[in-house]
This record gives C-alpha cells, structure tokens and sequence, in this order.
C-alpha cells in the first residue's frame, strides 16, 4: 500500500509540473516544435531606411490592414545597399538564402535586382515605368510569374511638372534639368521634358549627376550659368540627397521642382508626382495578400492614380515668388 502510494504521488507529481509548466509558458521543445513559425519577408532597398521612414510606415501599415504587424506575427529582415546599387543583386540573393515569404522594395533598380534571384519565391515591387517592358511581368492583368506590385507612373508626369513650374515661375526661359544617367527612368523623362520644353518655348540645360560629390559639381554649373529655374529628375540617389538638393538650390537661389513631397517637406519649393506613400501602403497590401495564401501569378499590378502636389509657401517667399491663387487652388498642400 505505501509503495502504491508512492507511485500515486509521483505520477500527480508530475502531472503537476506540467501544469505549472505551462502556466509558466514553458513547454517541453517538441512542443515548441509544433508551433508555427513566423513567416520572414524580406525588405530591398537602394537607400537607408533612414532616408525613408515615412515610407517605411506605409508599408507597415498595408500589411497591418492585412492582419500582420512587425515582431507580432511577422518578421522583417531589412537590407539597404546604402546607395551603392551593384551590391543590391547579392543583397537579394542573401534574402533568398534566408529562405523569406515574400521579398519587396521599390524602384526599378529593386525589382530588376531581385528578379533573376529566385523565380519561386513572391516578390512585390514598386516601380515608376511600365513592368511589362522591364521584363518584370507578362501583363499588367495576368503577371504569370512569382512577381507583382505597383506600378506607380511618375515619368509620364514629367511635362505636368514642367508645366507648373512655369506658373509658378512665369518668367523662366532657361531651365537646368538635373538628371541621374544611371536610373533607368531617364531616358524616358528626358524624353517628355523635351517634348513639352518646345511647346512652352522653354530652353533647358541638361546636368548629369550620378553621385553626391556631382551633384556639388552640376550646382558648381548652375551657379555659373544661371538658369531661371531648376528641374529634378528622377532616381532614389535624389531621394536620398534631397536635403543636400534642397540645400543647393537654396544657396543658389534657384526655384526648384521635384518629384516626391519630401523635398517640398525637407524645404524645396514644389513637388508634384505620384504619392508615393500610397503606393508603399500598397506593397504592403499585397505583401500581405501573399502571406494569406494569394499568388503573385494571380494578383494584377495595380496602377497607383493618386498624385499630388505640394508648394512650400515658405520657401517661394525666401525666393520672392508669389504663389498665384491658381496654383494654390489645386495644391494638395501647401507648407506654411
């Protein structure tokens, strides 16, 4: 009898380790084991994420809309190539060694990186000119690979902001034109800015710059040569040398225009283009989508349609421009 009981108490023992066990939230590993792992995404990008972290945001909070917040239910590894874009190819092969759900990021540099990286794992891109002539996607409908994305039309707006730099700078008939050679979407912007330099009888200077220390040296440029005004082309090296731009065009006295608000928020004059903080709402989205089960073969490239502009009254004060009231009646904000 007492060995039985013996016997009796070991086992309720027992029993009642376990239990306090997992009050304690410590369970044997193979229970552990059975728990399902966090799904990893894996995030590219050109610049350093502190150069964005707005958009960063938004692309936190699609995936939020879709269920998922960063350290709870999901993982993000983050790899920049700090602007150094022939790195960005390893990068994408290391995401994909990492064995993530989904790789995103975006611009065009990202998504022809991650491309030839893996053709089995998701990939979500953002990027400015057509992904069926990237080679990124068969069609905008029926993608029918492992990518998708958005793609978020900002060098077809190029005339639209040559056209409301001159009603904000009426007298200008010289115009610098700063562009990076290296981005793909150049050539096409150029291109436009041409067309509609001639209609509105306007001259424009081109300056290339593919690096911080060219950008001092177009500036150098400018400041000899004097234009009425200064367009920004595209390109993430101008989204992350945006204070430096900014800067620039301060000292030289110049009215500026570009593509993204951050530069009208950093201080530069105006912006117009697409909003791009929409647009990495929508990665996230689809990010998201991915994870719940969806495929990128089936998911259609969305075509972002929101666009804004943004006048920096401040700073066209500084200048000694004079907003006129139509162009304030259609700015989607103007910075006081």
């Amino acid at each position: 009898m007492l060995d039985i009981g013996r016997r009796d108490l070991g086992r309720r023992g027992f029993i009642g380790l376990l239990g306090g066990a997992a009050a304690a939230g410590v369970w044997p590993l193979t229970a552990r084991a059975q728990q399902p792992a966090m799904p990893v995404i894996g995030w590219l990008s050109a610049a350093s994420s502190e150069t964005s972290t707005d958009r960063l945001r938004a692309f936190h909070q699609g995936l939020k809309e879709m269920g998922y917040v960063e350290g709870d239910n999901v993982t993000i590894l983050y790899r920049s190539a700090e602007g150094q874009v022939e790195r960005l190819p390893a990068l994408a092969a290391e995401l994909v060694r990492r064995r993530v759900a989904v790789l995103a990021g975006f611009g065009n540099v990202i998504a022809v990186a991650a491309k030839p990286a893996t053709t089995t794992i998701p990939i979500v891109f953002g990027v400015p000119e057509d992904p069926v002539r990237l080679g990124l996607v068969a069609s905008l409908a029926r993608p029918g690979g492992n990518l998708t994305g958005v793609n978020f039309l900002s060098t077809e707006l190029t005339a639209k902001r040559l056209e409301l730099l001159r009603g904000l700078v009426p007298g200008a008939v010289k115009v610098a034109v700063l562009v990076d050679p290296a981005v793909p979407p150049t050539e096409t912007a150029l291109r436009e800015l041409e067309g509609a330099a001639d209609a509105m009888g306007l001259r424009i200077r081109i300056l290339n710059a593919s690096s911080s220390s060219e950008i001092n040296a177009a500036f150098a440029t400018l400041a000899r040569e004097r234009p009425d005004a200064l367009f920004v082309g595209p390109g993430f090296l101008f989204t992350s040398r945006r204070v430096q731009l900014v800067h620039l065009a301060t000292l030289h006295k110049v009215p500026a225009t570009y593509q993204a608000r951050d530069f009208a928020e950093a201080g530069g004059l105006m912006s117009y283009g697409p909003n791009y903080l929409d647009a990495h709402r929508q990665i996230g989205v689809y990010v998201g989508r991915i994870l719940k089960g969806a495929k990128p073969a089936d998911l259609p490239v969305v075509q972002s349609a929101k666009f804004e502009l943004v006048i920096n009254a401040q700073t066209a004060g500084m200048l000694g421009l004079t907003v006129p009231p139509t162009l304030l009646a259609i700015a989607d904000e103007v910075i006081e």
